[in-house]
């Protein structure tokens, strides 16, 4: 059969067109790309004025707005998150983390884990971003906090070590310990910035540290198991709970002796303590009495009281000073006391077991 010429053009057309047919069979398109993931939403911005709630049990910082009085978000800290301190100049929190197991009110010690010493430190957490930046390093079961005038160093309370740790905030390390009394507990920075006093459940007694003369000057008897240290603002006093002695122990800072025993009631649990800013009135929660006392500071007599709820211990005020803010660790909860009024006006919903509570404005 002879093949015209338009036949010739017609099977040339049909070959390339044979031929791509056949590539494309053999070769199939490319699946396409699955889609990119979502970015993640950003972090909610921090609240001018934050309560920050320290959770030992979720093992978290929960974030509170202050002007509405709603939870803002929860940062994840570390293993046992009690005690909390901010910089001087608002910009970061210090938490004290700790790896040793829980041993709440009658919990035989001897039947508990090991402790995770791994998880000792001290968290900080930059309160503009809302996130723990680093965990620097502290001694055995950090239990309490406290920060120097300056913003250089932070003071921590080593519960199992029987010791004060100095950590320099610059490279997170401890430059320097003081061996104290047992079990020590509540960390506070005299407003002279001269000097830490810190708080000997065990030995019923506070210990005041002369930072300039690297050492402990003397230690003053308090009532038993001492729990924390407020000052007037003029630093002449200070007045330190003794949670089994139902009593404040007032001291004079001058002379570092005892001035007055107050008692503060049968059944009273003395904890936490907060001073207001004129000096007038001392806050004090009693943790397993329920209770929010107001001490008036010129008769040293209690003027009112409030139940905040099971087991109150971190205690703060607003930074308008008209409100108190208490951490329940039974109930995960924090309860909002109005100062003038004496209403508990709301519980605010927090991680499991807060134990700590700080007031921060944010810069």
């Amino acid at each position: 059969m002879r093949i015209t010429s338009s036949g010739r053009f017609g099977l040339a057309l049909l070959l390339p067109i044979a031929l791509t047919a056949a590539f494309a069979c053999s070769n199939p398109p490319p699946a396409e790309k699955p889609a990119a993931a979502p970015a993640p939403p950003p972090p909610p911005a921090m609240p001018a004025v934050g309560i920050y709630v320290t959770n030992e049990s979720s093992g978290d910082l929960s974030v509170i707005d202050a002007a509405t009085l709603t939870p803002v978000t929860t940062i994840k800290l570390g293993k046992r998150p009690r005690g909390i301190a901010a910089s001087p100049d608002g910009t970061r929190l210090y938490v004290a983390l700790s790896g040793s197991p829980n041993a709440g009110p009658g919990v035989d010690e001897k039947t508990l884990p090991p402790p995770d010493r791994t998880a000792d430190g001290i968290g900080v957490v930059d309160l503009k971003e809302g996130k723990l930046l680093k965990v620097m390093t502290s001694g055995p079961d950090p239990e309490q906090v406290a920060v120097s005038k300056d913003g250089t160093k932070v003071f921590v309370a080593n519960e199992d070590a029987g010791k004060l740790s100095v950590v320099d905030v610059a490279t997170g390390q401890i430059v320097e310990s003081f061996k104290i009394g047992d079990e020590p507990e509540g960390v506070t920075v005299e407003p002279s910035g001269t000097r830490v006093w810190v708080t000997s459940e065990e030995d019923g007694a506070v210990y005041v540290i002369d930072l300039d003369a690297h050492k402990v000057v003397k230690s003053v008897k308090t009532g038993p198991r001492p729990r924390s240290i407020a000052f007037t603002p003029d630093g002449a006093h200070a007045y330190v709970p003794a949670e089994n002695g139902a009593s404040l122990t007032l001291i004079d800072v001058k002379k570092l002796s005892v001035l007055k025993t107050i008692n503060l009631g049968e059944g009273m649990r003395p904890m936490g303590t907060v001073m207001a800013p004129d000096g007038g009135r001392l806050y004090v929660s009693t943790g397993r009495s329920k209770m929010v006392l107001a001490l008036d500071t010129k008769t040293n007599k209690v003027v009112a009281s409030k139940e905040a709820g099971p087991r109150p211990w971190g205690i703060a005020l607003s930074a308008d000073a008209k409100t108190i803010y208490t951490a329940n660790g039974p109930s995960n909860d924090v309860s909002v006391l109005d100062i003038v009024t004496g209403d508990l006006t709301k519980k605010i919903p927090v991680g499991r077991g807060p134990w700590g509570v700080a007031v921060v404005r944010s810069r």
